[in-house]
């Protein structure tokens, strides 16, 4: 379009300018034209860059480009006057001229509303907000809410704000929290409790902060609890009961909320029976704490409260009577408070039985209370499902009215106890016996033998007694428990025939003890049934198997042995040897010398050796060396010390290195004191090959004296020549395990430092020259030790006499046969007295001799 003419008398150009404008009359309708012509001018007044803004504008009305650096470049010539300079009006209305074109550019409306924020216009800035979002789609709200928004936020108006959130939540609901945080802020918690409960109840609601519906729930509860006189709209109670149902991990807070809101409102009757409801119906231990404890911090401000009241406004008689009511009613709430937990825990499971005698003991002292507990708890216990042993409280619930003299109830009791189903059989037997003590109690043995004689009647079929699926009255017949019991008593007050019964019945059931065949075989003895009872312990023997049967073998062979002594020897010993057929290690020790001690008692004495050894080889191997103890002992006792040897030298090859060793040193040592000293330097020699210098130097110092006060510098080198060998022998085997450990620990260092030196920086070191270093120590110690040896030897003469060895040499034979007549032996001419007496001449005939030449 041309200018006219009155518009160009006002535009003032310079010869700079004319090429622009020039391009500009060829092209006035290119932006490109302008943006340059702008953008050369840009230092120029701001008179001019504005006229030809206009210019373009008036040119091209609907260029974004155009308008928008106008407007912000009118923005800044503005900035930092006063907001009442017409400079402002201007540029709202060039904001106002551009909108007639860029109604539909949202980044237009928000640069003008910011900036008319900026210049603190409440009401036009609203009604621009409100225009643009007339004004632009739907899909471009988004971008002017948040502004809008904080706008609201900015001022102290209240309704305003409130309904622009409103309008805002009819298109983006998912604010609402930001609208609720809002409310509460300004003290609009009516409006904001029902937007929270809206929320809450809305399926689809979706959170931007991320708290779940629970969070939101527990926020609206704290909401109304706290304030109960501004949150008139919504009923807290059916809310919070309904969370009660919903919300079971938060009862205590939610009970504690529900009187706290009755608690603000002032009503405190209320508030009281809202925590009894919640003590009476919460089911954890947790929760009954915070319940209570609130409550009875409720109570004493309450207390505190009144006290308060009556100092400053003085205490009246009407005061001091509530005052001290208040008082007992904390008082009561302090007592109760054990019980009350007890009905918790019972709540919680009311098949625990400890927790049933726990409440009995509560109500100590009131019986009546105590009748009630016990039959609400035989009524409630389902044995199935009980956590403990449920026929402990009918046993109880008896007892408690045996203590009170009243036995017809106490057998009422019991009787309906036998017939219980009970999981275990091992109960009904309890409550059997139970009955059947009391009954002794009061004296009534015939009475007790009668129900002994009930609980183990069998019923009419035959029913296997770990049969699940049978109740336990079928199969108590067999238990363990009521047969001993029934057992005892027919000791006590019955006859040896219906005693004797009782046990064969045991035997029979196979249900016996080890115990139970010992208290048999006992039981018979002592009526003078020696044989029975032999019968009865063979009858246990064949029952059990090892290691079981071992207390039944141990009283068999001891009461065998005390009735018949030697008498019956051979089936003594045929009892043993059944015994030790299939008798394991553990228990071979007793048995075989219970054994040797019958044959040296009553036996022979080779048989007692002969059960010796056998045992040597029986027992177990950390018994060995005291089993040998025994056998040397013994026979030493029997045949003498010489008698021994053999036993020794078995013990050498039997039993490990450490006792052997220890049986070495006492070998040589009876060697030594029978003048044997050859064989004691030979035994000394054979221990020597299993006693390390380092690790046995006691043997080798017993060897050394040894040889101190018996042999001579040969032996002695012999000794030391030994010593040494048999040290080489053990360092030849630690040198080569420590040789193995040097090459591992070298290798692992060449590994770690992969260049061929050592973690110091050095090279790795010589294993080999590290072993030869050892082996030269080792020579020089042991040619110190025998030079110390040498120069230290002192020889002296034994001190054994001849007498002493005599008598040690003696042995005794127990089964020689002494034979007083015709005995030819060389002790017995010894002791006779030899006289000499002159022979007749006429013996000699022509022979005689002199007296002096006869022999």
């Amino acid at each position: 379009m041309p200018v006219s003419e009155n518009e160009t008398t006002k535009i003032f150009f310079e010869e700079e300018d004319l090429a622009y404008e020039e391009d500009i009359l060829r092209n006035p309708f290119s932006v490109k034209c302008w943006l340059r012509y702008i953008e050369f001018k840009k230092e120029a007044s701001k008179d001019v860059i504005n006229t030809i803004y206009e210019r373009a504008l008036k040119q091209l009305p609907g260029s974004y480009k155009l308008w928008y650096n106008y407007l912000k470049l009118v923005r800044k010539q503005v900035r930092g006057r006063c907001v009442t300079d017409p400079a402002y009006e201007d540029a709202n209305s060039a904001h106002e001229r551009a909108l007639v074109f860029m109604h539909k550019m949202p980044r237009i409306w928000i640069d003008y509303v910011q900036f008319l924020m900026d210049q603190g216009k409440i009401t036009r800035t609203r009604r621009t907000f409100d225009r643009s979002l007339r004004a632009l789609p739907i899909t471009q709200h988004n971008r002017i809410w948040p502004l809008y928004l904080r706008f609201a936020r900015m001022y102290d108006l209240q309704e305003t704000a409130v309904r622009i959130y409103r309008r805002h939540l009819k298109l983006q609901k998912e604010n609402t929290e930001e609208y609720i945080e809002y409310l509460i802020s300004i003290g609009w918690l009516d409006e904001a409790a029902m937007r929270l409960a809206d929320v809450i109840n809305d399926e689809n609601f979706v959170s931007k902060e991320g708290k779940s519906k629970h969070q939101l729930w527990n926020e609206l509860c704290k909401l109304i609890a706290e304030n109960p006189s501004k949150v008139t709209s919504l009923n807290i109670e059916p809310i919070i009961r309904q969370g009660l149902k919903r919300y079971t991990d938060q009862i205590g807070v939610l009970w504690n909320s529900l009187a706290d809101y009755y608690i603000r409102g002032g009503h405190f009757e209320r508030a009281r029976d809202i925590f009894e409801e919640a003590i009476e119906t919460v089911i954890t231990v947790r929760d009954f704490t915070q319940v209570f404890d609130a409550c009875a911090q409720f109570e004493k401000n309450i207390i505190a409260a009144k006290m308060e009241s009556m100092e400053e406004s003085g205490a009246s008689e009407e005061d001091d009577l509530e005052l001290e009511l208040r008082l007992a009613r904390l008082e009561a709430l302090m007592d109760r408070r054990p019980l009350l937990l007890n009905s918790v825990l019972l709540r919680q499971n009311p098949h625990n039985v400890h927790e049933w005698h726990k409440r009995v003991k509560l109500f100590e002292g009131k019986p009546q209370e105590i009748i009630n507990t016990y039959t609400e708890a035989v009524q409630t216990v389902d044995p199935k499902q009980a956590s403990g042993k449920p026929h402990t409280l009918w046993v109880e619930f008896a007892k408690f009215y045996e203590n009170a003299d009243q036995i017809e109830d106490a057998r009422l009791i019991f009787s309906k106890a036998v017939l219980v189903e009970y999981k275990h059989v091992d109960d009904l037997a309890s409550v059997w016996c139970e009955w059947a003590e009391m009954e002794l109690r009061h004296e009534n043995d015939q009475e007790a033998l009668k129900l002994m004689q009930k609980a183990t009647t069998p019923p009419p079929r035959k029913v296997a007694y770990h049969d699940e699926t049978e109740a336990v009255q079928a199969r108590v017949h067999k238990s363990l428990k009521v047969w001993s019991l029934y057992a005892d008593l027919e000791e006590s007050f019955g006859t040896f025939k219906s005693c004797k019964a009782v046990y064969d019945r045991i035997l029979d059931l196979r249900i016996a003890t080890p115990q139970i065949i010992i208290n048999y075989g006992m039981f018979l003895e002592e009526n003078n049934y020696y044989e029975d009872a032999f019968r009865a312990y063979e009858r246990g023997i064949a029952l059990f198997k090892w290691p079981n049967v071992f207390d039944i073998w141990n009283t068999y062979l001891t009461k065998f042995i005390n009735r018949y002594g030697g008498s019956k020897l051979e089936r003594a010993r045929d009892l043993f040897e059944q015994c030790l057929d299939a008798c394991p290690e553990k228990f071979a020790k007793a048995v075989y010398l219970l054994y040797a001690k019958l044959e040296e008692e009553h036996g022979l004495a080779r048989h007692a050796m002969a059960v010796y050894d056998r045992a040597t080889r029986a027992v177990l191997p950390e018994e060995q060396y005291e089993m040998f103890n025994i056998y040397l002992k013994r026979a030493a006792e029997i045949y003498g010390i010489t008698h021994t040897r053999a036993i020794y030298e078995k013990a050498l090859e039997v039993l490990p290195n450490d006792p052997a060793r220890e049986m070495c040193l006492r070998f040589a040592d009876m060697e030594k004191k029978l003048g044997e000293i050859d064989r004691a330097r030979a035994i000394y020699a054979h221990g020597s090959q299993i006693s390390d210098p380092r690790v046995a130097p006691q043997f080798w110092e017993a060897w050394k004296e040894f040889e101190i006060n018996h042999g001579n510098e040969d032996t002695v080198r012999e000794m030391l020549r030994i010593k040494r060998s048999v040290q080489a022998t053990y360092n030849t085997q630690v040198n080569f395990m420590s040789a193995q450990m040097l090459a591992a620990t070298a290798k692992k260092d060449a590994a770690a430092t992969a260049g061929g030196t050592g973690p110091a920086g050095g090279t790795e070191p010589n294993t080999m020259q590290q072993l030869e270093a050892r082996a030269r120590q080792l020579a020089e110690e042991s040619l110190r030790e025998k030079a110390a040896a040498e120069k230290k030897l002192l020889f002296v003469r034994s001190t054994t006499t001849d007498e002493e060895l005599g008598e040690l040499t003696k042995t005794h034979n127990p089964e020689e046969i002494n034979i007083d007549e015709d005995s030819d032996d060389d002790e017995q001419v010894e002791e006779m007295e030899v006289t000499q007496q002159p022979v007749p001449s006429k013996v000699f005939g022509g022979l005689k001799q002199d007296d002096d030449d006869s022999d």
